[in-house]
């Protein structure tokens, strides 16, 4: 792949050329990370993925042990269950937030997963698709996958408009399907499946899918991994619902990666870094559904406040520190106030969740599409 050089510094009108961070400068190994941390945003942004990613893995050993007691039938010592693992029950929690919605009931079969499908629309009602690309651990193995892609190859495929138009109109469709469904939910409907012998054991349903994977599951995970590799974001732009409803949300953000079209040169660089695709240069706000406020387009920038994330009618940009720490900040507060008000931890006793284990293969424990079986008091 070609190798882009920086433009040339005549170029550059005097005294706006973009000093480049100086964390090299700091006396101690922690001032320079903290230096690094403040003046460059794609090593904050891979720093705070790592973080949140260490988290998920944390989760799911949490989890495995949970999952490992609950099998046991010689009295073994509980394992506690990790709220967190709800955030990987989207569905249901969309139909949580409707059910409160229509009744202001928060249910206590899955109340962390409403709290966090809360803070994640909160992220990107205020940053755009920044959940995405800073916190998402799926969006960030489908990054690390398309860099090494772009390693092992050189470069990564790009798919012509008249097929990547088409295609991301997938996660679109996806998405709404599983809006409409949950839409034409009444109330009584929504608690059937809230309450239901399925959802109460959907995260674990979910975790058996990944642990016992096999058959068409298996192809079908290393098909898109395969994609992944050689097409940047394949999941993420073409088949994510959740990325889709995100991406909609972010249209109504008042932050947005905004161009100084007085200052801009035409280096075509911010163009160049953008791994959505987005014709950065030649827009002066980003409104783009695609745009995950990465920064890696304002990274790029050789031009100083040429290129940053502002609110409207305000000059000065967020500055990288900011706007990373706004994203973990909401997260961590929306959440926190679950955890504040009591609706984190689930009402399902630790006795019901090793029966329900112990018989998870039972027909009761199925579903399909979105429809459960009928189920009475003692189920």
């Amino acid at each position: 792949m070609r190798t882009e050089s920086l433009p040339r510094p005549a170029r550059i009108p005097p005294g706006l050329r973009r000093l480049r961070s100086t964390y090299r400068a700091g006396s101690t190994p922690v001032s320079r990370l903290l230096l690094r941390l403040r003046d460059d945003s794609q090593f904050l942004r891979t720093t705070v993925q790592a973080a949140f990613a260490l988290l998920c893995v944390w989760i799911g050993v949490e989890f495995y042990f949970f999952y490992r007691w609950g099998v046991s039938t010689e009295g073994a010592p509980l394992s506690p269950r990790p709220p967190g693992a709800e955030g990987f029950l989207p569905i249901s929690a969309l139909i949580s937030l409707k059910y409160f919605l229509l009744t202001g009931i928060i249910n206590n079969i899955h109340p962390s997963g409403l709290f966090i499908l809360l803070a994640i629309l909160a992220v990107s009602l205020v940053l755009k698709k920044a959940f995405c690309s800073w916190l998402c651990p799926i969006g960030t193995l489908s990054e690390s996958l398309w860099m090494l892609g772009r390693k092992l190859f050189g470069r990564n495929i790009t798919l012509p408009r008249w097929l990547d138009y088409p295609l991301r109109s997938l996660k679109y469709l996806m998405m709404g399907f599983f809006v409409w469904s949950v839409a034409t939910m009444d109330a009584a409907g929504l608690a059937g499946f809230i309450y239901s012998p399925y959802n109460k054991v959907a995260d674990i349903k979910m975790y058996l899918f990944f642990a016992e994977i096999g058959g068409a599951a298996l192809w079908t995970v290393t098909i898109l991994v395969v994609f992944s590799v050689v097409i940047r974001n394949f999941w993420c732009r073409y088949l994510c619902p959740y990325g889709a409803l995100l991406g909609i949300a972010g249209l109504l953000s008042p932050l947005k990666i905004t161009r100084t079209a007085s200052t801009c040169i035409d280096c075509n660089l911010c163009t160049k870094a953008c791994p959505s695709g987005i014709k950065v240069h030649r827009l002066t706000r980003v409104r783009s559904d695609e745009c995950t406020s990465c920064m890696a387009c304002v990274e790029a920038c050789p031009v100083k406040e040429t290129l940053g994330v502002r609110a409207p009618l305000i000059r000065r940009a967020v500055p990288a520190w900011m706007f990373g720490a706004l994203v973990a900040g909401i997260f961590v507060a929306v959440t926190g106030l679950g955890i504040m008000t009591g609706h984190w931890q689930n009402g399902i006793s630790p006795a019901e969740y090793q029966r329900r284990i112990q018989q998870i293969d039972a027909p009761i424990y199925n579903h399909f599409r979105g429809h459960v079986p009928e189920y009475g008091p003692n189920d």
